[in-house]
């Protein structure tokens, strides 16, 4: 595999804002260079129970959600074990009763399974399907490489995404910061007391509406604004 990962990174998660769309990138770029290969998919835990977070164009729709609603199946095996999960013929298949009948109703007949090592999840595994027995046979070194390079720009996307997420929440907390600061400095100026006096009665009113002190603020600061610029007119 070439290192058109690494190099396409930054520019998909630009178009994608976001993870979503990188992934999808990734299991349709996945399909066309795994050989015997018609369709893949990523399977990440979140949240303490295994989804798919991207599938490739064709991918038939219950093929990931039958295994995570039994339990059982080869991408699930991959991602809580972390070892590689191979069906050549799922017709001679044995391990997944329930999975195997439905997935030889969706026309595959050769899984391919391979853990994906990503950081802060608890487990996680790139899925490849095939139409004929063994078809995935001659691919599975490209599909181990495969895997290897997407773990990494996976990893990178999430850690720019966990970049992200801190940045807004500290803009949140300073935006926080700031209305709380007014809505008690009105209150200091119209009642005339201090500080402290001011945000334990901000906090009481917070708790007895059963509002976010913040929210609270806001809207004190808000009605305030209003008022201002009605007295001005």
């Amino acid at each position: 595999m070439t290192s058109e990962i690494p190099d396409t990174l930054d520019r998909a998660i630009a178009r994608s804002q976001g993870l979503d769309t990188l992934l999808r990138d990734l299991t349709d770029r996945a399909v066309v260079q795994v050989p015997g290969a018609v369709a893949c998919s990523v399977t990440v835990r979140r949240a303490d129970r295994l989804m798919t977070l991207a599938g490739s164009t064709g991918l038939p729709s219950g093929l990931d959600l039958r295994q995570y609603e039994n339990g059982s199946g080869p991408c699930v095996d991959a991602a809580e074990t972390q070892s590689p999960r191979y069906s050549p013929d799922l017709a001679a298949e044995t391990r997944w009763p329930a999975y195997t009948e439905y997935a030889l109703a969706t026309g595959v007949r050769c899984v391919l399974a391979l853990p994906l090592a990503v950081e802060g999840e608890t487990g996680a595994a790139l899925n490849f399907y095939g139409v004929e027995p063994g078809s995935l046979a001659e691919g599975r070194e490209a599909a181990r490489t495969f895997a290897e390079r997407a773990a990494d720009a996976v990893n990178e996307a999430l850690r720019l995404e966990r970049q992200q997420a801190s940045a807004a929440d500290v803009r949140t907390a300073l935006l926080s910061r700031s209305v709380i600061d007014q809505a008690v400095g009105m209150l200091m100026a119209r009642e005339r007391i201090d500080a402290h006096r001011a945000m334990e009665r901000l906090r009481r009113a917070s708790q007895h509406r059963n509002v976010k002190l913040r929210d609270l603020c806001g809207e004190l600061v808000a009605r305030a604004s209003g008022r201002g610029s009605g007295d001005r007119q």
